[in-house]
């Protein structure tokens, strides 16, 4: 069933290629808006053999998964407690759906007023952005908990403490993981987003942007574009093969039910 998903993924990204291959050669849309796809993937190629860009990626890598890991220290204890303590998830529910619709991009200017230096600037807004799906996915995996399975160890005499850490923590574990996966992409659109817009010395969206600069090289902007979608595509395959191997059980069951 794995081998079948990849390889019809392949097949699609494939058939995308072809597809924007054939409308840059057939003359539809100008070459220099959008090079054909051949020339695209050539340049990508190029890249990874490019100090400069190299520099670059493990700059954006850097923020990305500090502001990442910073968010997860902070998000998941937060979640436990609030879904663990309902007069503290009641009362701090206003809060959150206040501050969790602000677009992390619109603290840029608050961002570099606080962080002198570029990758503490970049970390700091990613970990406002990363925060939000995993207190949020942290709080509804503690509520849909079976409340049978709790009521059970009570019986037993176990108390809140125990009944968190052999129950409540396990069942919720693969679903806290799922907000993690999700918080990654929106990491990395954050961190491109903030150096295309804030700049600095070295990270991908700084070279998206440098390919701009004295007239425009389309091409090399795709091809950078490019790397930043693999960067997310690994990122998603790492944490979804982790989540696989860490909670075996819980894939086993979803596909049982499927």
């Amino acid at each position: 069933m794995n081998f079948r998903r990849i390889a019809f993924g392949a097949a699609g990204a494939a058939g995308v290629v072809v597809l924007l291959e054939a409308v840059s050669r057939a003359g539809l849309i100008d070459e220099t808006a959008l090079p054909p796809a051949s020339t695209v993937l050539g340049e990508a190629g190029k890249l990874a053999v490019d100090q400069d860009f190299l520099l670059d990626v493990g700059a954006t890598i850097r923020a990305w998964f500090g502001g990442l890991a910073l968010a997860v220290l902070v998000a998941v204890p937060l979640g436990v407690l609030l879904g663990s303590v309902p007069l503290l998830g009641t009362a701090s529910r206003a809060l959150v759906e206040l501050l969790r619709p602000i677009p992390s991009v619109a603290l840029i200017p608050l961002a570099i007023i606080l962080f002198a230096d570029p990758t503490q600037m970049k970390m700091s807004l990613i970990f406002y952005a990363c925060l939000w799906p995993i207190l949020i996915n942290t709080l509804y995996a503690l509520r849909d908990v079976d409340p049978v399975a709790k009521e059970s160890l009570r019986a037993f005499g176990f108390g809140t403490p125990s009944v968190l850490w052999r129950v409540s923590l396990p069942s919720a574990a693969p679903f806290i993981t799922t907000g993690v996966r999700i918080a990654a992409s929106v990491a990395l659109i954050v961190v491109v987003s903030t150096e295309l817009l804030a700049g600095g010395v070295n990270g991908v969206g700084i070279y998206l942007s440098s390919t701009q600069a004295g007239g425009g090289r389309t091409d090399l902007l795709l091809a950078g574009a490019v790397w930043a979608g693999v960067l997310g595509l690994l990122a998603n395959l790492a944490l979804l093969g982790l989540e696989r191997v860490a909670f075996r059980w819980h894939s086993a069951r979803v596909e049982g039910i499927a």
